[in-house]
């Protein structure tokens, strides 16, 4: 791996661009900036996720906790509680499914929901279509045009659709019977089924892959831009603030805390992309004289908007059917997105899950004993029902006094959600599920979280321009899924990669041409 040795410090204190966070938006943006010849430092709080047994571990993952973070966050009740996050090289992309869709085209425009509106965006689908291309070839995915009536108008898919295991094909065929329309789940995997590449195993949902074949942003962006002399990763380094000049209107340093040591690094450019958490508690803490409420805080939107899809796990049970698919995350079904004849408003999005493990599911319930829960999944089929999740101004990140991070939510278009979860359950009975299980997170879900420095044309609407700009600090960027004005209902990863690359030229023309 070529990186700088954590406990030697940075190369240097001054750079041409420093990036805070290396997952999806800043492990993509220094890869895409890599050949610029632009001196580009990118801090990771966390380290390399070491290759090992314990990778594949549903005890080490799931019960042990072994690589999520121990902080502990507030939640709207004031009680503490321990979000899914990870602090390392890669961000949470190395525990992501690797589902990686394009939004809709009619997401980019404002839809009705049942329960309030989804705004529009600043820019169209016809603006991030060829960041959307170059992010599937970038990132391995998978698929097939012409099996979705919801996919926008598009090329070729850089690779081909990964074959559904013999329970799930037989799904397949039973959804089709019912007049649904399964199609494809676009999967960023490297290589599936050939030497060398991705197992097909059933440790891929929320595990870091031992033989890094799955698409995170470590495998396809991090590693091949630090392979350049002129890319530096500094990992273990906790970017604590940001500090502004006299003016007010321009950064000039970010305070990083590495190994005990607290240092002042510059960069004409700085970005942060440290997750729509993290990034907006980044500029709350850097407040100043002149930025009271935080930076690029003047429409006092920072950290508000906070959303996370309504998300629902389910899993098909039948007693006598034992489930012998090792990879079965490769079905979607789109029937529900829009609004239809059979569905007066939208609901959502259902995908097939990665296998369940006994011990993932005692966690939930953990007084019944494990071999219970190990014939119990073995005989399960599992699946993920997702609804949008819509911005309401009251669904925040804040940071106490001491530093802690409190968020303030309550999931909200949760008459959609239900009925999607009701009509799913129907389905399952359809194909002769004998029992459904249903599971949700609800008001401590931190997955998929997007919203909070909205982008837009107008400052006192929004936090950052339509290049992720912040509009009152002229030289401060965030890519990540702060930026997103409404959370569709598909899942986030590509859409962020997507828009990396968009700054990415951006910035090449402008600073680094």
């Amino acid at each position: 791996m070529a990186a700088s040795a954590s406990v030697q410090g940075p190369r240097s204190d001054s750079y041409d661009l420093i990036i805070i966070g290396s997952g999806a938006g800043g492990g993509t943006l220094a890869h895409a900036l890599a050949d610029s010849g632009a001196r580009i430092l990118v801090l990771e709080r966390g380290d390399f996720v070491p290759s090992e047994p314990e990778n594949w571990s549903p005890t080490a993952v799931w019960k042990e906790l072994r690589y999520r973070t121990t902080d502990r966050w507030l939640d709207d009740r004031g009680e503490l509680f321990q979000p899914y996050t990870h602090y390392n090289v890669g961000g949470n992309t190395k525990f992501w499914g690797s589902v990686l869709y394009r939004l809709r085209r009619e997401d980019f425009g404002e839809v009705q929901h049942v329960d309030g509106v989804s705004p529009a965006w600043p820019i169209t689908y016809e603006t991030l279509a060829p960041y959307y291309e170059r992010a599937e070839r970038m990132y391995h995915v998978h698929g097939e045009v012409g099996h979705d009536a919801t996919e926008p108008s598009r090329g070729p898919w850089p690779e081909a659709p990964i074959p559904h295991a013999a329970n799930m094909a037989a799904i397949v065929d039973r959804l089709r019977g019912l007049g649904l329309h399964p199609s494809p789940l676009p999967l960023g995997l490297v290589q599936p089924g050939e030497a060398g590449g991705c197992v097909l195993c059933n440790t891929c949902n929320s595990f870091p892959c031992r033989i890094r074949r799955k698409s995170d942003a470590e495998v396809c962006a991090v590693v091949p831009a630090t392979a350049r002399s002129n890319v530096e990763l500094l990992t273990n380094a906790f970017a604590r603030r940001l500090i502004t000049d006299a003016t007010g209107r321009h950064v000039e340093a970010v305070e990083v805390e590495h190994c005990g040591r607290v240092s002042t690094l510059r960069a004409p450019v700085i970005v942060s992309s440290c997750g729509a958490v993290h990034s907006a508690a980044l500029l709350l803490r850097s407040a100043t004289d002149k930025h009271p409420n935080g930076l690029a805080n003047s429409s006092g939107l920072v950290g508000r908007r906070y959303m996370a899809h309504l998300a629902t796990m389910m899993q098909g049970f039948h007693p006598t059917r034992v489930n012998h698919d090792v990879f079965q995350k490769t079905v979607a079904i789109n029937d529900f997105y829009f609004a239809g004849p059979q569905t007066p408003y939208p609901l959502g999005q259902i995908q097939s899950q990665g296998r369940t493990h006994g011990v993932m599911a005692q966690i939930v319930v953990p007084w019944i004993p494990l071999w219970a829960y190990e014939a119990w999944v073995a005989r399960g089929v599992d699946w993920l029902v997702m609804s949008e999740d819509l911005p309401n101004p009251e669904n925040r990140v804040t940071v106490e006094n001491d530093g802690r991070i409190r968020l303030t939510y309550q999931p909200n278009n949760e008459r959609a959600h239900r009925e999607l979860v009701r009509r799913f359950t129907h389905i399952l009975k359809q194909l002769g599920f004998w029992k459904v299980m249903a599971y949700s997170h609800r008001t401590r879900n931190t997955t998929h979280q997007c919203g909070t420095l909205v982008f837009g044309h107008d400052p006192k609407t929004s936090v950052l321009d339509p290049f992720c700009r912040t509009h009152d600090i002229d030289n401060l960027f965030v890519v990540d899924a702060s930026f997103f004005p409404s959370s569709a209902a598909v899942n986030p990863g590509l859409t962020i990669i997507a828009q990396a690359l968009r700054v990415a030229d951006h910035m090449r023309a402008t600073y680094f041409g």
